[in-house]
């Protein structure tokens, strides 16, 4: 059995949580009945609650997204149902039937889609659906909410003789307007209308002499308003035809009425289903907001949240763009309790309320938010003792408070409890208070409980050090800021970093020596012994950090030159294969070109068809038979394989033309050597070299022993003689 107090409820902020998702419903039924959830009693009712939830989380994103079940509630409606002979007004009616067709339209798609949806769908499954109701409403009642004219024969001829009724009384009362205004009897604004009638507005002077009834007049009393007599006649008539009309409707609301009654348990249980569902709705969208999930609920005691939030402080950081840290915290047989120290504002009552807010969250069947590989058993109790909680009107201390809270836990306290003490032993004389702290530690640890508390006293430290299935845990501070890190690290106790602290604030060193020499220097060494594997596991923590990094660049870097090696691979196999099949092309047109010369020299026809068909006989055994598939696949790596080497052609082409060009420029730029007689020349692109003889404008006789030839002086080159 489940018992979880009001007072642990308040000191993890439940009632907050309770309104994020009330204020996520739609229906005011839905909304009180979010702020009502509590922890379940038992496990079967419980996970039921949690799945269909998860369920309609999953709607969010999948393509059969769960229809509109909004409703308007009928509490009301169903309190004069119950009541024999009192029957139901026009706007009821349409309530009750759009509830009824909202709840069948729900349970229809639910049925359709229960693969989806099996939880959900079980919850409506034994709801009767049923057509009467809405069809019984649309019979009697239009969708604006009136009576229609022909909900009986009786209402229709009166409604119809009323029209009539009413067309007489606009034309006596037309024909009277226009006579009276010609007489010049009315005022400027002629008619008005008084008590629902339409009267004309007559000059007080002229009253008398206009035939009807008075049925008031302005304020100033300058105006009379008289009702013509000719339209009286039929104001009355009208008048009983409209008494007529509202009892036909009262009695034909009647009936409707003791039509729907038998369905009145029915419209209840409509009513309760869409309000659950309203609510597992507001549930599923704060679980969205929160990334919230359904983690492994186990048999095993065992509390493992990965990656945990706490809800409240989540949200809070979004809307302000602020980080929220996770924690990761393990609770099992090996490690039963853990104690948690370190400085104040690390993030030490933040890390205490986040599992326990978790698990309360859970055992009342909302999603939280924690890594998908959580997982958790069900405590039979939660207990807190969070805060200061003074009583000023029971007139209990701080301190008088807590043993009176702990003497309730140690009455509770078993293996089947979770219990969460914030700042535990505060509130008394250091000594005796840490001495009676751990002294309620030890009995909670041999009563194999669960917990986790906070605390700076070193003695419960040790404590936790020393008892085989406890633990100590610290918040991570950064050693040289003294910053929180906001960073749960478990198997070792916290400095409180009290001098360090005193230091970093602008307390005199000074001072601060003398305080340490008030007190026992085992204690200061023990805590600056703490403080030190404290700075020291924040160092470990970063260089592991680091070395993470560049793990994971390696193996980014790994992966990319193993990927640029396969492809390397790959080309050249198909290179490979490109110039074996040139080699056996080669090998064939050198056979054919033997065969050839064979033919020419012979010209005996059956030897060249025997050796054509020797050599296609050998070629074709070299084959294998690939099928069509295999032949275009092929052909496909035949065409990747052309047309990089075309590529690769192409720039090798592009690449002597340019190595050309930039030559071609090179020379182009070199400074011109002014030739004259004697010097050594040659065709800029010849070979032969010859001495020049004559010169005359711009041309040269050049002398290459055996002959001589007149040539362009652009022409030539000069040659260094010592090439």
């Amino acid at each position: 059995m489940i018992s979880i107090t009001d007072k642990t409820l308040q000191d993890l902020e439940f009632n907050t949580v309770l309104q994020t998702i009330s204020d996520g419903c739609n229906t005011e039924m839905g909304k009180s009945k979010a702020l009502a959830i509590a922890p379940f009693k038992d496990k079967e009712t419980l996970m039921d609650a949690l799945l269909q939830t998860s369920e309609y989380v999953s709607s969010f994103s999948n393509n059969n997204a769960i229809p509109n079940h909004s409703f308007e509630t009928i509490t009301h409606e169903i309190k004069f149902l119950a009541i024999e002979d009192s029957f139901l007004e026009v706007g009821s009616f349409r309530k009750i039937a759009t509830l009824s067709e909202t709840t069948n339209t729900l349970l229809l798609f639910l049925k359709k889609f229960k693969d989806y949806y099996p939880k959900l769908n079980d919850k409506g499954a034994s709801l009767e659906i049923t057509k009467y109701i809405i069809q019984k409403v649309d019979e009697v009642i239009d969708k604006y909410g009136e009576v229609k004219d022909n909900a009986s024969p009786d209402l229709l001829d009166i409604r119809r003789n009323m029209n009539t009724v009413r067309g007489k009384v606009n034309q006596s009362f037309g024909t009277a307007l226009t006579q009276y205004n010609s007489l010049g009897y009315l005022d400027d604004i002629r008619e008005t209308i008084v008590e629902n009638r339409r009267v004309l507005a007559v000059l007080a002077m002229y009253r008398r002499k206009v035939k009807g009834s008075i049925l008031g007049s302005s304020k100033t009393g300058s105006i009379a308003y008289i009702e013509p007599e000719a339209t009286l006649k039929y104001s009355r008539e009208l008048s009983n035809l409209e008494y007529e009309e509202k009892e036909e409707i009262n009695r034909i609301l009647k009936k409707l009425t003791n039509d729907i009654r038998p369905f009145l348990d029915l419209l209840k249980q409509y009513q309760e289903f869409l309000s659950d569902i309203d609510v597992i709705a507001g549930k599923a969208k704060y679980a969205n907001r929160i990334n919230g999930i359904l983690p492994t609920i186990i048999e095993e005691k065992r509390l493992f949240f990965r990656e945990a939030f706490h809800p409240i402080l989540f949200l809070n950081n979004k809307i302000k763009n602020e980080v929220t840290f996770p924690q990761t915290i393990e609770l099992n047989d090996k490690s039963r309790i853990i104690v948690i120290s370190g400085p104040n504002a690390g993030g030490k009552t933040i890390s205490l309320k986040t599992i326990g807010l978790l698990q309360l969250m859970l055992q009342s069947g909302i999603l939280i938010p924690v890594h998908e590989r959580s997982e958790t058993f069900l405590f039979d109790r939660i207990l807190t003792d969070i805060g200061d909680n003074q009583s000023i009107e029971n007139h209990l201390s701080t301190y008088s408070y807590r043993l009176k809270n702990m003497n309730y836990f140690l009455k509770k306290c078993n293996a089947k409890t979770l219990f969460l003490i914030d700042e535990f032993g505060t509130g008394s004389d250091p000594e005796l208070g840490g001495a009676l702290a751990e002294t309620f530690l030890e009995e909670f640890y041999h009563r194999e409980a669960f917990g986790i508390i906070t605390t700076h006293y070193s003695n419960l430290k040790i404590l936790a050090n020393e008892l085989p299935f406890a633990s100590n845990a610290n918040m991570l501070f950064d050693e040289k800021s003294l910053e929180p890190m906001y960073k749960l690290v478990l198997g070792q106790a916290g400095s409180s970093f009290t001098f360090e602290v005193a230091q970093k604030n602008g307390i005199p060193y000074g001072l601060i020596n003398r305080a340490k020499k008030k007190i026992e220097g085992g204690k200061v060494r023990f805590d600056k012994t703490i403080a030190t594997l404290q700075k020291e596991r924040s160092k470990m923590e970063k260089t592991s950090l680091n070395l993470k990094e560049e793990e994971t660049k390696a193996r980014e870097e790994g992966k990319k030159m193993e990927t640029i090696n396969a492809k390397i691979q790959e080309k050249l196999e198909r290179y490979q294969e490109l110039y074996d099949a040139n080699q056996r092309l080669i090998y064939i047109g050198q056979k054919i070109d033997d065969i050839s010369e064979s033919y020419f020299n012979s010209k005996d026809k059956k030897v060249l068809i025997g050796e054509f068909l020797k050599m296609v006989e050998i070629e074709n055994s070299k084959r294998k038979k690939l099928s069509v598939k295999e032949k275009k696949v092929k052909e496909v790596i035949q065409k990747q394989v052309v047309e990089e080497v075309k590529v690769k052609v192409e720039e090798i082409r592009v690449a002597k033309k340019e190595k050309k060009n930039k030559a071609k420029k090179e020379e182009e730029n070199k400074p011109k050597v002014v030739l004259k007689v004697g010097d050594r020349v040659r065709m800029i692109d010849g070979k032969a070299i010859g001495s020049i003889d004559v010169i005359e404008k711009n041309k040269a006789t050049v002398n290459y022993g055996i002959f001589t030839s007149k040539v362009s002086l652009d022409a030539l080159e000069f040659v260094d003689a010592l090439k």
